[in-house]
C-alpha cells in the first residue's frame, strides 16, 4: 500500500512538470513568431497596373467627417439665357450677344414676346415674309412702356448716354428707348419692309446710325 501510494504520487508530479513544460515552449514559440513578424519588412505597396486606378489605401487617423455640413454652393453666374431663341439665331446671328436681346432671355423674355410666333417669317427661306409685328418710330417707346413703366436711371447717366449715342438730337422730345438701349437694329439690310403696313420695299442698304466718336462727328457736321 505504501509503494502504491508513492507510484501514484509520483505519476501526478511527472504529469504536471509535462504541463508546465509544454506551456513554456508554447510562449517561447509565441514570442518568437511575434518578433519575427514585427521585424520582417512590410510588404512592397502593389504598382498599379498600367491606364489601372491606384490601390486603394484607408487612412485610419483622418477624421470622420459624416456630421460636417455640406458646403455652400454659390450660385453660378452667367448660367445662359431662360429664353429660347435658338430658332431665330438660325438667321440672324448677329443679335445672339446683342445687348438688348440678352438682357431680355436672361429675364425669360424672347424674341417672339415683342415680335410673335412670326412662323411663316421663320419659314420663308426667300426672306420676303414680315415677322409677325414690327415698329415704327412712332410705336417704339409705346411698346417698351408695356413692360417698363418707369426709368430709374440717374438723370446724369441718361444724359452722358445721350450725348455718346445720339448727340445730333437736341430735343429730349425726340429721344427713343432704342436710341440709349441695345443695337438692336441691322446695320446692312437686303430687304426691308413698311413696317406700318408689313408690304415688301425696294431694296436698298439703308444709312446706319453713327454711334461714338461717329455720331459726334456728324453732329458737328
Amino acid at each position: 500500500m505504501k509503494y502504491a501510494t508513492s507510484i501514484a504520487f509520483c505519476t501526478v508530479l511527472a504529469f504536471c512538470a509535462a504541463i508546465y513544460v509544454a506551456g513554456v515552449v508554447t510562449r517561447t514559440d509565441l514570442a518568437g513568431a511575434t518578433s519575427a513578424a514585427a521585424a520582417a519588412p512590410a510588404p512592397a505597396r502593389a504598382e498599379p497596373k498600367s491606364g489601372g486606378l491606384p490601390p486603394l489605401e484607408v487612412d485610419r487617423g483622418a477624421p470622420l467627417l459624416l456630421d460636417e455640413p455640406a458646403p455652400k454652393r454659390k450660385p453660378s453666374k452667367g448660367a445662359g439665357p431662360l429664353a429660347d431663341n435658338s430658332s431665330c439665331y438660325v438667321c440672324h446671328t448677329n443679335f445672339q450677344d446683342e445687348e438688348m436681346v440678352a438682357v431680355h432671355a436672361e429675364n425669360d423674355v424672347g424674341c417672339i414676346k415683342c415680335h410673335g410666333e412670326s412662323l411663316a417669317h421663320r419659314n420663308d427661306e426667300n426672306n420676303t415674309t414680315p415677322p409677325d409685328k414690327m415698329y415704327p418710330t412712332e410705336a417704339i417707346d409705346a411698346s417698351c412702356a408695356t413692360c417698363h413703366d418707369e426709368h430709374i436711371a440717374p438723370a446724369r447717366k441718361v444724359i452722358a448716354r445721350w450725348r455718346e449715342r445720339c448727340p445730333a438730337k437736341t430735343d429730349p422730345g425726340e429721344i427713343l428707348c432704342t436710341d440709349c438701349h441695345g443695337e438692336h437694329r441691322l446695320k446692312l439690310r437686303t430687304v426691308r419692309w413698311d413696317k406700318k403696313t408689313g408690304k415688301l420695299l425696294p431694296g436698298g442698304k439703308p444709312e446706319p446710325r453713327p454711334v461714338g466718336a461717329a455720331a459726334k462727328s456728324a453732329a458737328k457736321a
